[in-house]
């Protein structure tokens, strides 16, 4: 239309229209055969112009770009999603954890609030060698007392994971795995084969086929680079600084590792039971169920149930310290022991009785759990008060419990991801 106008202020332009009206008066300039072609003309080209426009890629190219991360999206898992969401810090392109976000990973429901993940220099990483203590200084307080000075890699999240769910009789296998020669010391060359699984891991589960002679994470530059996930790099890591030193040349030996699982393990319960004891020695027994329920994928009247069942059969409250609570973590990670030992038991799958539940939990973990504790089990799951648990709803509830809700088949996406996450911040304001 533009260009249009521009044409009929022309010398040229004029000159027609002036002509053809002097030489017929019959009808107007524009009803004139010359005119009308050229309208068509200008016309034509005008809607060529436009369609070769609009066929351009770079207006849907934002579009596709949504549509290409949403599909990436999708094919992430439940820990890598959580990785994802809790990582506050970034370096060369791959994401990373701060021991910070490792613990609040495991114990929150979100993520502190912030714009963004903050980029690290190369000089930023290096001095963040300077704040992680050597294996032999280690303690169930590393973590909270380095906060936001060190960074995790991916896989060692999911190791760390690993380590939260290991009965303490598992710890000596978790090590003979790394352990690839058999000389009983791992050194850092060892511990980073795990990365390298974890790699070619991922790359399987996406239908990524490794070339023929290829090890596995074998020349691998980019794992997940749109994630920035899993990069293969040289950055020496708090966790790899803590195991080798800061030159890296130091082994690791069972004793170590096997107090820094255990002190891990304290220090994610210490959190939690300091949640709900505000201070004190003693949680409430109520506050207990909570604890054993929060990562669990009940109806919010089921919920309800539990707690309401307690409250009614506990006529007086001695609460629960943090050795027993402890102790009683310990025991859910021997969980698959437990429930063998069960159906030596029961092999009809028969409810248990309170002496049939200690003497198995004796069998796996090899000590006894406080007698008050084992009530406070059954005042919960025991539904109809007759004494006896039945503990295959027992296992089931459970194992949600030790492994943080991440082995459940609730769906991530959508209108059943936005139930559950209902049901769970009412479950922590209840």
């Amino acid at each position: 239309t533009n260009k249009l106008a521009r044409c009929s202020k022309s010398p040229i332009f004029s000159m027609i229209t002036r002509s053809l009206s002097h030489k017929t008066t019959a009808r107007p300039w524009y009803q004139h055969p010359t005119v009308r072609y050229i309208f068509v003309v200008s016309g034509g080209l005008l809607a060529f112009t436009a369609a070769t426009y609009k066929s351009r890629p770079k207006v849907y190219a934002l579009q596709l770009r949504k549509d290409e991360i949403a599909d990436k999206a999708i094919k992430l898992t439940a820990r890598e999603r959580r990785f994802i969401k809790f990582a506050s810090v970034e370096f060369d392109g791959q994401i990373y954890m701060t021991p910070q976000d490792f613990l609040e990973s495991v114990v929150e429901q979100e993520p502190r609030p912030r714009l963004k993940r903050k980029s690290l220099t190369h000089a930023e990483v290096q001095q963040l060698k300077d704040y992680t203590p050597p294996l032999k200084h280690g303690s169930s307080q590393l973590f909270r007392s380095l906060r936001d000075k060190g960074i995790i890699s991916y896989t060692e999240y999911l190791f760390l994971l690993s380590v939260l769910t290991k009965p303490h009789s598992g710890f000596r296998i978790a090590f003979n795995m790394f352990d690839t020669d058999g000389n009983q010391r791992v050194d850092k060359d060892e511990f980073l084969v795990m990365e390298k699984i974890f790699s070619f891991a991922w790359k399987g589960k996406r239908g990524i086929e490794a070339k023929e002679g290829e090890e596995p994470g074998e020349h691998d530059d980019y794992v997940d680079d749109e994630q920035g996930l899993q990069r293969k790099h040289k950055v020496d890591t708090t966790l790899q600084v803590h195991f080798f030193g800061k030159k890296g040349d130091k082994d690791l030996q069972y004793d170590g590792f096997y107090n820094f699982m255990k002190n891990l393990q304290t220090e994610v319960l210490e959190l939690e039971f300091c949640e709900f004891s505000k201070g004190h020695e003693r949680i409430s027994e109520v506050d207990f169920a909570k604890i054993l329920l929060r990562y669990t994928y009940l109806d919010t009247d089921e919920y309800d149930n539990y707690l309401d069942r307690l409250l009614d059969r506990e006529a007086k409250e001695k609460g629960v310290s943090f050795e027993e609570f402890r102790q009683f973590c310990q025991f859910l990670n021997n969980l698959d022991d437990f429930s063998i030992a069960m159906r030596m038991y029961t092999l009809a799958d028969q409810p248990i009785s309170k002496d049939e539940f200690s003497r198995a939990v004796k069998i796996c973990t090899g000590s006894e759990l406080n007698s008050h504790l084992i009530d406070t089990v059954f005042a919960i799951f025991d539904e109809d008060g007759d004494g006896l648990l039945s503990y295959k709803e027992f296992i089931a509830i459970m194992k949600d419990r030790v492994h943080r809700g991440f082995k459940s088949n609730v769906k991530s996406e959508g209108w059943e991801a936005f139930k559950h996450c209902l049901k769970q911040e009412m479950k922590q304001n209840v």
